[in-house]
């Protein structure tokens, strides 16, 4: 038993359990704060993604005030951009509902008939053709300009997030080299994450661009209505981990099955299995295992998890998140090489207790 074991004065199963229920109520804290911690959390993200530039400012004789400078203004352009390709997503979704209401409402009518020739119950044939109706599309139009509010208001949270954290990086610079000595496995674990989430982050956005170009041609050539802005959908959603596609799929499919019937619905569903399985469950899974050491088992899970914890940017984030859980479970202790290893950190590079 290890010197941390002992001094607890519990054995591991019971500061098993203790974690997990400390781990509970943080989830449920969470989950109650949400509105403030995703945009919390994003803006976290974000920074780390923007650091380096303020890092290679100052290495090449810029003015501490200058790097940072430069460091909101490229956190802040990046958070522009994807709430401009999210709300325009949005507004073109909303529009298109308006524009294709006939052909909604004959594709409703044509379900019923063919339910009903299948003998189920007139409550049942209503029930499975409720979100076709007008009323259930105009809740969805409602909702979407409920979600444009939302996303103007966590943009704005993150900027003042970020706008703070860019001050206080100035703070931090020198952190390493001051408590080198005497905090270096808490300064390298912290390296060691934000360089994953970088690397995860530059995977998910090269493979997004390549998912979405070839989606995006697939769409066009078929004629399907929009098909620059189901691109960048598709570009969106390759961030959220293993059912992403799904969540990008669903909108071209139901315009192609609107506006040039099934085939060419089926015809774009098959094209979207087969490019995001080639390249989202064949290809990209070997990289991002390389980048972050995660297993994809966990992946899939943490995406649930930090969606019901979080809420939508929970997906999104998922894998950041749980890389920063399990540095705070598991990388900061030593004894824990089991732990890392169930988790995907196949890494050998820790020192078995004495």
């Amino acid at each position: 038993m290890s010197e941390s074991s002992r001094a607890s004065g519990l054995p591991k199963a019971g500061r098993v359990l203790v974690t997990l229920a400390a781990a509970g109520i943080a989830g449920v804290c969470l989950a109650l704060a949400r509105d403030i911690v995703a945009p919390f959390a994003l803006a976290v993200v974000v920074a780390i993604v923007v650091y380096p530039i303020r890092v290679a400012l100052v290495r090449h004789g810029a003015a501490s005030w200058l790097a940072t400078t430069a460091m909101v203004a490229l956190a802040w352009a990046i958070l522009v951009a994807l709430a401009v390709l999210l709300i325009l997503a949005i507004a073109h979704f909303v529009a298109t509902l308006s524009e294709y209401a006939p052909q909604i409402e004959e594709a409703k009518g044509g379900v019923d008939v063919a339910l009903d020739s299948l003998g189920l119950p007139p409550e049942a044939a209503a029930a499975a053709t409720a979100g076709l109706s007008p009323a259930a599309l105009g809740q969805v139009r409602v909702e979407a300009a409920t979600s444009i509010v939302g996303v103007v208001v966590a943009i704005g949270f993150v900027f003042a997030y970020l706008l703070f954290m860019a001050a206080d990086s100035a703070h931090f610079a020198g952190l390493s080299s001051r408590f080198a000595a005497t905090h270096a496995r808490v300064l390298g674990q912290l390296s060691d994450y934000a360089v994953a989430v970088r690397r995860y982050l530059l995977v998910n956005a090269v493979f997004g661009a390549i998912v979405a170009t070839l989606d995006g041609l697939v769409l066009a050539a078929l004629g399907v209505p929009a098909p620059l802005t189901w691109a960048i959908l598709a570009f969106v959603t390759n961030f959220i981990p293993n059912i992403g596609f799904v969540i990008g799929l669903v909108p071209p499919v139901l315009l192609a099955l609107l506006t040039d019937g099934w085939q060419t619905a089926l015809i774009v569903a098959a094209a979207y299995c087969v490019i995001n399985v080639v390249l989202q469950t064949l290809v990209q899974p070997r990289f991002i295992s390389s980048a972050v050491s995660l297993s994809l088992t966990l992946t899939f899970a943490s995406v649930v998890l930090w969606t019901f914890v979080v809420g939508p940017i929970g997906a999104i984030l998922a894998v950041p998140l749980t890389l920063f859980v399990r540095m705070l479970l598991l990388g900061l202790d030593s004894d824990a090489r089991f732990g890392r290893w169930i988790t995907g950190d196949r890494r050998d590079d820790f020192t078995p207790p004495g």
